[in-house]
């Protein structure tokens, strides 16, 4: 299911929607329409604003309209927000895949996070100025609004508080928030990437759950509980990564991969039924499929899994074979690729291996890996997988590096 979708692009960054957000926009529309008559209080005593409140609630649907405009006023501010750490990241060299409104917000998507200090500071500092510049711009064109036009005097000004109010709660040290990769960024100018990241995700979960709590208090806030929950898990996932590719520097593809010599492999004419009997009794999940014949010892044509398996129903597996189920759009990555690049192609293919090829196409000097393709594209020397990379993880963790000639073999 597409979760998102382009409406267009600023600065050529692409903007997304992501279809959470169309359930939120009308929401926020609702909430801000139900409120009016106090907010409108609120705003006439602290700004003068002059509003007549009378006149925005004349009709049963006027404050739901009015509460659009403030709503798309709201995101419009957001995708500012988000522009301003993307130029900033441009900026200093880091692509941005695209800026994308959703549920609690933006998101902007860099491909990179820089690790100087330097540059993540100036990076997450950037949206809260916008954030504050255009809470200033709101508040100077209600200035200007002539008294009478009510509905666009309240957006302008109700757009002018909650731009500042934006501004300010980004900047709560609830890493990943903006405020979290400031307080990274100076904790990282004394100490380690890795433990400084650590540091600064415990103290944004800490934070998330002191939000939670607060979001529980009656009247329930869905919204801050919404974001505690998005904080602690984004704050968990960040650290892990970051620790992970810190442990993993200068650990490459060939560390860490079992090689061809002992991999379990299959052939195409293998039946299903003999198959899954084999990854019972082998707890395998995965097999290469190498044709043999008597001009060589064996020509890698594919690769088959318990989930290409399963979908032949069990009383046909006798009838077919292995080349029946088999996947020949192969993912291969090279040798001499680092661990990170393994993950991270398994991660955006959601697959839970690659096959390591060396020599022809497999290993050009500007790609670390081989584009899939139904024929193999050099030769076969091993394969990686989650187990590999995880038990690698967990043994550089431990002793600080990896040992090649006693690593485990743990591919499934």
């Amino acid at each position: 299911m597409i979760r998102s979708f382009r409406i267009g692009s600023l600065f050529g960054i692409p903007i997304k929607l992501d279809l959470t957000f169309l359930l939120v926009l009308p929401f926020f529309a609702y909430l801000i329409g139900i409120q009016l008559e106090p907010v409108i209080e609120l705003l006439n005593v602290t700004m003068n604003a002059r509003i007549d409140a009378g006149a925005l609630t004349a009709e049963w649907w006027f404050p739901f309209v009015v509460g659009l405009a403030a709503a798309i006023g709201l995101f419009v501010g957001v995708v500012l927000h988000e522009l301003g750490h993307s130029l900033t990241a441009q900026r200093y060299g880091f692509p941005i895949d695209s800026i994308t409104l959703w549920l609690f917000g933006g998101i902007a998507a860099l491909s990179e996070m820089p690790e100087d200090w330097r540059q993540e500071f100036t990076i997450a500092i950037a949206g809260p100025i916008v954030s504050l510049l255009v809470g200033a711009v709101s508040y100077a064109l209600f200035l200007v609004t002539p008294v009478g036009l009510d509905g666009t005097r309240f957006v302008l000004a109700y757009l002018a508080i909650l731009n500042v109010a934006l501004a300010g709660f980004n900047m709560l040290p609830a890493f990943p928030m903006d405020g979290g990769r400031v307080l990274r960024a100076f904790l990282a100018r004394s100490r380690p990437y890795a433990k400084a990241t650590q540091q600064a995700a415990s103290v944004g979960k800490f934070l998330a759950v002191v939000m939670g709590i607060f979001g529980l208090i009656p009247p329930v806030n869905i919204i801050l509980i919404g974001v505690a929950f998005f904080v602690y898990i984004a704050a968990s996932s960040e650290a892990q990564q970051v620790t992970m590719k810190a442990a993993f520097q200068d650990v490459t593809v060939d560390d860490i991969m079992t090689p061809v010599r002992d991999l379990h492999t299959v052939e195409p004419e293998t039946t299903v039924a003999e198959l899954i009997q084999r990854m019972f009794t082998e707890r395998h999940t995965g097999y290469p499929v190498v044709e043999t014949s008597a001009a060589d010892d064996g020509r890698l044509v594919g690769l088959v899994t318990l989930s290409d398996a399963r979908e032949i129903d069990p009383v046909e597996r006798d009838a077919y074979v292995v080349a029946d189920v088999m996947t020949t759009d192969l993912k291969t990555i090279t040798p001499e690729s680092d661990a990170m690049t393994a993950i991270e192609r398994m991660r955006e293919d959601n697959i839970g291996r690659l096959l390591v090829v060396e020599g022809g196409r497999g290993k050009p000097a500007e790609a670390p890996y081989a584009e899939p393709s139904s024929e193999p594209e050099g030769d076969l020397i091993g394969l990686i997988s989650r187990s590999d990379l995880m038990t690698a993880f967990d043994i550089v963790q431990k002793s600080g590096a990896v040992n090649p000639s006693s690593r485990p073999r743990t591919a499934d």
